[in-house]
């Protein structure tokens, strides 16, 4: 599948086709367009109550899909050795973003946390592009200092310290769910990358002791920790949340009660449009439908991390590193979101990408989805005068 480019405005001033790969944004687009149909399900009791329009969250992210679309096209057309070139940069970017977020008077507090900006008509969750900022910084380290990384405990320390004190200032908002998801992101490309296990070791060993020591010295955490353990311990206050998403689960059978019959998006389960619409969904489609979900996410993870295998086959590593966290970040956040809406594991105040509403979320996750289609024009591109001299050799003998 190819679509005609404009014209680069860089000085080689070359026409190309950009070449996409119609099975990665044939999976996005099912996602995304999936998620519409989930996400006005899910939110038109909250939306008529709270505002008279039952479609009113429904717009809004319509609203963040277009521009994460615009902004996705654009990246389309920046070549990946420019955010190579600006992974340093980008650093700067990422901590400004988190620093700026907590200056009263700028950041905005929604529920205790003071995790948004006003831009323009939208709030902006500065944790969603500062995540992705760490990342291009992270896989230009990896590629600039891959040998120390491989050979020096400081190869693997510098990195790590950056990513702890972003994960500070994420805690300081407080978003414990984003700090978890940078960590282990970090963690995996790391590992990729070639880090010592025994490196690896060292950290996890500390990460788990400032984990628990967060968890202790905070009750709301620990409320959080003792109410997923046993959620009908107290199912009127700290299990509120998980049981009634476990009603909601259980009330889907094996197909479901019907595309707009869920009973749970009635005011019982809070936060049913965001962090629990997977909970509404597997009510409304069931067993079936919540594997045919789950799977749509593994293909799409597939073909991810196929993507990266085939850039660190081209030796293009900075386009591999930055599909394996990209990869890697999707999994991690679609997991966790499934895995609290199902009771294993703690809330973490996360969406489920592509699906909930979040529209910082899905204007980054879009983004995400643009510079993954460009490793995939690149290498698409790199390849053709390969086939074509084999083609020209096999004539020729």
């Amino acid at each position: 599948m190819s679509i005609r480019s404009a014209t680069w405005p860089f000085p080689a001033r070359i026409k190309t086709e950009l070449q996409i790969d119609p099975v990665l944004l044939g999976l996005v687009l099912a996602l995304l367009l999936g998620g519409f149909v989930i996400l006005a399900s899910a939110s038109i009791s909250i939306s008529d109550n709270a505002t008279n329009n039952p479609f009113f969250y429904v717009q809004r992210q319509l609203l963040a899909a277009v521009i994460g679309i615009v902004a996705g096209v654009l990246c389309l057309y920046v070549p990946m050795q420019v955010w190579r070139s600006l992974s340093p940069l980008v650093l700067l970017v990422g901590f400004a973003l988190l620093i700026v977020v907590l200056i009263p008077g700028i950041g905005y507090q929604v529920n205790g946390s003071t995790r948004w900006v006003r831009v323009g008509i939208m709030n902006l969750q500065v944790s969603e592009p500062a995540r992705l900022c760490f990342l291009m910084y992270l896989a230009g380290y990896l590629v600039r200092r891959n040998k120390a990384l491989r050979d020096e405990f400081m190869g693997f320390l510098r990195p790590m310290i950056v990513l702890c004190l972003a994960c500070i200032l994420l805690l300081l908002e407080p978003d414990f769910g984003a700090a978890v998801v940078l960590l282990a992101t970090a963690l995996a490309m790391m590992f990729v990358a070639g880090a010592r296990i025994r490196d690896f070791l060292v950290f996890i060993v500390m990460a788990v002791v400032a984990m628990v020591a967060l968890a202790i010295a905070s009750p709301y955490r620990m409320q959080r920790i003792t109410g997923f353990l046993d959620p009908w311990a107290d199912p009127y206050n700290s299990g509120f949340q998980l049981t009634q998403s476990l009603i909601a689960i259980g009330r889907g059978e094996w197909l479901g009660v019907g595309l707009g019959d869920s009973v749970q998006k009635l005011f019982y389960l809070p936060e049913a449009h965001t962090d629990f619409v997977f909970a509404v969904y597997a009510e409304e489609f069931g067993l079936l439908g919540s594997l045919v979900l789950i799977a749509l996410f593994l293909a799409l993870l597939w073909r991810i991390f196929n993507l990266a295998t085939r850039a660190a086959d081209a030796e293009r590593f900075f386009e591999a590193y930055i599909a394996i966290g990209l990869g890697t970040w999707l999994g991690i956040q679609a997991f966790i979101n499934i895995g609290v809406n199902m009771g294993l594991l703690p809330t973490k105040g996360l969406t489920l990408p592509l699906i909930s509403y979040g529209r910082s979320s899905l204007i980054i996750t879009l983004i995400c989805m643009a510079l993954l289609l460009r490793i995939h024009h690149e290498l698409a591109v790199d390849a053709k005068p390969v086939n074509r001299t084999r083609r020209s050799r096999s004539r020729q003998s």
